[in-house]
């Protein structure tokens, strides 16, 4: 009788060994290369198209005030001779102001764009987050770490590399929307 509890005491023990190792070669270490997913995801090009539409138009604006302002200028040096003292110091004040006024508004638009870009690059990292989430609860991950170039993985097994699988994915995901 002791021999067969014995038996099965060590039939579990080798069955929970077994399971142990089962699940631990299930959940291993998987992780994505996140440039290469900002790279390849094609709503990353969709948004960049829309971004740089929008920053040509605000450029746009600001080369055209620069240059009116240019032509004053040209304008203001070609006849300054015909001016009184009065209206050189009005002249000069008035394309002083309109400079200064320029400059700002060149540096509020330099602003705008840096504001944009960040929110379009936040917005497809959103949904890569998004997808990559919902990948890893589908299919079991424990843990799907985010490789950048940075330093934050320094190796890692082609094998435990899933940013093709996710990229196609996730694209495929992006052109059925």
């Amino acid at each position: 009788m002791k021999k067969i509890t014995l038996g099965v005491a060590i039939i579990a023990l080798l069955f929970s060994v077994i399971t142990f190792f089962y699940t631990q070669e299930r959940s291993k270490l998987v992780y994505v290369d996140v440039n290469k997913l900002l790279e390849g995801y094609k709503r990353t090009k969709v948004v960049r198209a829309e971004f740089e539409k929008k920053a040509k138009v605000l450029r746009a604006n600001v080369y055209s005030l620069v240059t009116d302002w240019q032509k004053e200028l040209k304008l203001y040096e070609k006849e300054r001779a015909n001016y009184s003292k009065k209206e050189l110091n009005l002249k000069q004040e008035l394309l002083g102001n309109k400079q200064q006024q320029i400059n700002n508004y060149q540096q509020a638009i330099q602003k705008q764009i840096q504001e944009e870009d960040k929110k379009a690059t936040q917005t497809v990292v959103n949904d890569i987050n998004d997808y990559v989430t919902e990948f890893g609860k589908q299919k079991g991950y424990k843990m799907i770490f985010g490789a950048s170039g940075g330093g934050n993985i320094m190796y890692a097994d082609k094998s435990a590399d899933l940013t093709d699988i996710v990229l196609e994915k996730l694209n495929a995901e992006f052109e059925g929307k």
